[in-house]
């Protein structure tokens, strides 16, 4: 299990660092959704595997529209791939400062943090992520809505801003 962790949190932060690298929307996209598997593959080992699939389902709904709207709006000739030659320096570069960074805390600080966040006992019916969900959607519908709304309006205005004088392959003819 060890190994599994090890190799879910090593996708994740090769794939944190291919999206920052990453100018191009397209590529950057698909990094995004390799994070997003990676990390709920993360959540699923720490003993949260309701919540990692409504997270990755939402994730990649929410990613697919993003992702569609931006390839349609910013249409890019001969996108940058992760293979050319700036795009792998920067990925480098991010992948050297976090391995710096990993060696700046002390020895030892992380002793228990590989344990499982809940272990139901045998007689329960329920896991503790359900109910939460449960509870989120019964006490916190307003927020929920609101949040949504914010998400919604949060993309157009990214969209708008993006867009810039050419209006990719949505122009007019």
């Amino acid at each position: 299990m060890v190994y599994i962790m090890f190799m879910f949190l090593f996708g994740l932060v090769l794939g944190l660092a291919a999206v920052a690298s990453n100018p191009s929307p397209y590529f950057a996209a698909l990094g995004l959704v390799a994070v997003a598997g990676m990390g709920c593959g993360v959540l699923v080992g720490h003993g949260g595997p309701f919540l990692s699939l409504v997270l990755f389902l939402i994730y990649l709904g929410g990613m697919l529209v993003v992702f569609a709207y931006s390839a349609a709006l910013a249409a890019e000739p001969y996108p940058e791939s992760w293979g050319s030659w700036p795009v792998l320096g920067v990925m480098v570069a991010y992948l050297v400062g976090v391995c710096a960074a990993a060696g700046l805390p002390p020895p030892g600080w992380y002793d228990g943090a590989c344990a499982v966040a809940y272990e139901p006992a045998p007689s329960t019916v329920f896991r503790g992520d359900v109910g939460g969900v449960a509870l989120m959607y019964s006490a916190g519908g307003g927020v929920l809505v609101l949040g949504a709304w914010v998400l919604l309006l949060t993309l157009f205005v990214v969209l708008e801003l993006t867009r810039g004088l050419g209006r990719g392959a949505l122009r007019a003819v």
